[in-house]
């Protein structure tokens, strides 16, 4: 396959100062149009007044340090509804998701911060949206996906060899389903909730199972006590934490922070994340879990509104308490997010409630 590199020049720092937001007639940075893309048809791109002032970026957390975000190479195109993304080898892995007016589309691109560009390398054998991704020992795993727009959910798994640039496909999920989360914990892959069929009820799961790369195989263990999909998750000195997500629709968010501990089989609470969303992301920066991102929606006389969520929100586990930082300067959802070195790179997602609209913008956040 013929590769190509794909270079963008960084924008400088900029801030989210009360100043210059109050210079806006929303919070942050409008976006440009030719950083936009429509789920279907063609561009270009302008939000309205009213799509704008979906964002939303209050938190009822205690302050914590402010942090500053900072402008990065764009996505080389518009891209949203990946759900999540993976950290190898300190680049970033961006996977599916909705693009060029498809909903399963396959494209994987791959950011270097280093040099501040991206690239494309092997694409995904089959197009999905909302597939579950994470990295392990120079591979990354992708589990099941949407083939429709955020329903119609599949059993497939395939393996990435990051340095042979090449896909494989495993063993077979025991049951459908997409939005799913993965985290890794003793060389096993936890597939821990997620949605699944008949499309027609894409119905929120609590399925817990995992996979054993040496063995090829799948077992199950004890399901999430709040069955949902969208939500972040990260592992964590050999515990797994999932935080957040929805019950069933975006109507329905939740907070709730669930911690499993796979040799007792067993899962507990925490302090739950302070604004509930969904399709956030989450990571682990500085030994805490930062949360951005996510939306909420509902429907007026039968129009979609809601929130774009831009809040930055960590969570200390030894405090077991959250805090709040900058918000995001271009709220989004079902965007990449990982943590490199000292930032949190946040690629593409979505700006407006739903999935008619996709990004490219690329931002990356420091405590500095």
């Amino acid at each position: 396959m013929k590769r190509r590199t794909l270079l963008g020049a960084a924008g400088g720092l900029f801030g989210v100062a009360a100043g210059a937001a109050a210079q806006q007639p929303h919070h942050g940075l409008p976006i440009p149009s030719d950083r936009m893309a429509p789920l279907r048809g063609q561009g270009p791109v302008t939000l309205t007044p009213a799509q704008y002032a979906q964002r939303f970026v209050d938190s009822p957390a205690p302050a914590g340090e402010p942090g500053r975000w900072v402008q990065r190479a764009p996505l080389p195109l518009p891209r949203t509804e990946m759900a999540w993304a993976a950290e190898w080898d300190n680049k970033l892995h961006v996977i599916g998701g909705y693009a060029e007016q498809r909903v399963n589309n396959n494209y994987h691109h791959v950011y270097d911060p280093a040099t501040d560009s991206w690239s494309e390398k092997a694409r995904l054998p089959r197009g999905a949206n909302h597939v579950a991704v994470v990295a392990h020992a120079g591979r990354i795993y992708a589990f099941g996906g949407f083939n429709n727009q955020n329903r119609d959910a599949d059993d497939l798994a395939f393996v990435y060899d990051v340095a042979a640039d090449r896909w494989d496909r495993i063993a077979p999920m025991p049951r459908p389903r997409g939005a799913g989360a993965l985290a890794v914990v003793d060389g096993r892959v936890h597939h821990i909730g997620g949605a699944s069929n008949p499309e027609s009820e894409r119905a929120s799961v609590g399925w817990h199972e995992v996979y054993d790369p040496q063995a090829d195989r799948w077992e199950r263990r004890k399901a999430l006590p709040g069955a949902r999909d969208h939500a972040g998750v990260v592992a964590h000195n050999g515990l797994i934490h999932i935080i957040g997500g929805r019950f069933n629709t975006f109507e329905y968010n939740t907070g709730l922070h669930h911690v499993y501990d796979p040799r007792a089989d067993q899962w507990t609470t925490r302090a739950p994340m302070p604004t509930p969303r969904s399709g956030h992301g989450l990571v682990i920066y500085r030994g805490r879990f930062f949360a951005m991102g996510g939306e909420s929606g509902v429907f007026v006389s039968g129009e979609l509104t809601g929130k774009v969520h831009g809040q930055t929100e960590s969570y200390d586990p030894a405090s077991d308490s959250w805090q709040h930082h900058a918000p995001m300067p271009t709220p989004r959802h079902g965007m990449g997010a990982v943590t490199i070195g000292d930032y949190i790179y946040v690629a593409g997602g979505g700006p407006i409630v739903g999935g008619g609209i996709k990004t490219a913008v690329h931002e990356a956040f420091t405590l500095g």
